[in-house]
């Protein structure tokens, strides 16, 4: 069951449990999000990309429930508007992901590298009972 907290203007989020089915929810969640804010189609697929890897991440990790948090932005400068997304993934479990090197025939290690390569910034806050893992996306505009 996904918990949907808030999906209201430039803000959306939600909270999933701790079970296999989260992945998948949170990809169709935000996909369908994004969608609506009409965000492109490249950006999108991206964002979907990293948000199911960090969900993977908290699932394979923590025990308790994972949140998902997406905000569209804007920052003004040189009188244009830039937009970007923030993407936060939180879980209860309060260490930072650690980034790992994956070899070629590795099944997994690479998400973190994958957000790393494909977002403008990206990294990690604890929170009052966990962390929580976050990600800035550059949108054409």
């Amino acid at each position: 069951m996904v918990g949907v907290i808030d999906n209201e203007g430039d803000c959306a989020e939600w909270n999933f449990p701790a079970e296999a089915g989260a992945v998948r929810a949170a990809r169709h969640v935000v996909r369908d999000t994004l969608r609506a804010w009409h965000v492109d189609p490249a950006a999108r697929d991206v964002t979907v990309l990293l948000v199911s890897e960090l969900v993977t991440n908290s699932l394979r990790y923590a025990s308790g429930p994972i949140g998902v948090r997406i905000v569209r932005q804007y920052a003004n400068g040189d009188a244009e508007r830039h937009p970007a997304l923030l993407v936060e993934v939180s879980d209860p479990l309060p260490d930072p992901p650690l980034e790992r090197s994956a070899g070629p025939d590795d099944e997994g290690g690479r998400g973190l590298q994958l957000v790393a390569c494909s977002a403008r910034r990206w990294g990690t806050r604890k929170g009052r009972t966990g962390k929580t893992v976050w990600f800035e996306l550059a949108l054409p505009g």
